[in-house]
């Protein structure tokens, strides 16, 4: 089979609005994936850790990314989420994302049971590979033990890799350790996608494809800027520039990321839905988002467009 090529670029792991009944807010949703693409995002990446996934069932889930493709969105610009603690139910939404079309399937590993032998997670994502018997199949394996409390070791990743070389095709590292993502780096042929712009001028030096970034949902076009430079073979201005956005990161960072955007969106647009998070997360408060919003207009000259 032929392997499609990778997105280069930032990926956003779009935020999900919900309604006031805490349904998802389609309309906000679609507005919101748009309006990252038209920024600079070169794809999207619905429904992972920034989207609340695992607050949002499997039928919503599959629901919001067909409406998504229906809304003129490509598929082809879409890695989302298909992670879960069992088996069946990961089959189903990783089966579904191919056959709509989606360029790949950002997937956790099983994450209930802990301290698990590499043999019992290397069988998981081979019985999902089988499971969903599709030769379209790309999986981006998703990274984050600090989160999920169960992780991919360097060396499962590159022994996954090298037997499925046309599946297991990339990976989300979202550590923030850099130790762990050079050595990622230094598996041939795979993907990788630091989960933070941070270490991108470092990444991109070594052959990263890009980065999935939560920030990305308020400052695509700064992150996209600095992956353009270096493209351009400017270095010195992709590093001037590079500083700039992992400052933009770090002061989001100082906050629960997840509530706060969505706080500003919502100061932003008018539309306070824009707020609400699902249980167990709580809303920030508008002081909050005010502040953040002020320290980065003051420091950045940022301004979240209505």
């Amino acid at each position: 089979m032929t392997i499609s090529k990778p997105l280069r670029g930032v990926i956003s792991p779009t935020l999900t609005p919900f309604n006031d009944d805490l349904t998802i807010a389609e309309d906000l949703y679609i507005a919101h994936a748009k309006r990252c693409l038209a920024d600079g995002c070169v794809g999207l990446a619905p429904f992972g850790t920034t989207s609340e996934a695992l607050s949002v069932g499997n039928d919503e889930r599959m629901d919001m990314l067909e409406k998504l493709v229906a809304s003129g969105v490509a598929a082809a610009k879409l890695i989302p989420g298909t992670g879960l603690t069992n088996l069946p139910d990961t089959i189903r939404l990783t089966r579904h994302a191919v056959e709509l079309g989606c360029a790949g399937a950002m997937t956790l590993p099983p994450f209930y049971f802990k301290n698990v032998a590499d043999d019992g997670l290397y069988d998981y994502f081979r019985r999902l590979i089988d499971g969903v018997a599709d030769d379209r199949l790309q999986i981006y394996l998703y990274h984050i033990p600090q989160v999920a409390g169960v992780g991919i070791p360097v060396p499962l990743v590159r022994r996954l890799h090298q037997d499925f070389p046309a599946t297991i095709v990339g990976i989300k590292d979202s550590t923030g350790d850099w130790a762990n993502t050079s050595a990622l780096l230094g598996i041939e042929g795979l993907r990788v996608y630091p989960g933070s712009e941070l270490p991108l001028i470092e990444a991109l030096e070594m052959g990263a494809t890009g980065s999935i970034s939560a920030t990305a949902n308020i400052n695509a076009a700064g992150i996209a800027e600095t992956i353009r430079l270096y493209d351009t073979g400017d270095t010195a201005a992709a590093a001037k520039h590079h500083e700039m956005v992992k400052k933009f990161r770090l002061t989001v960072q100082g906050y629960a990321p997840i509530p706060v955007m969505k706080r500003m969106m919502a100061l932003a647009s008018g539309d306070r839905r824009w707020a609400n998070t699902r249980p167990p997360l709580l809303p920030a408060s508008v002081e909050e988002a005010t502040a953040l919003a002020s320290l980065l207009g003051s420091e950045f000259g940022f301004r979240l467009a209505a």
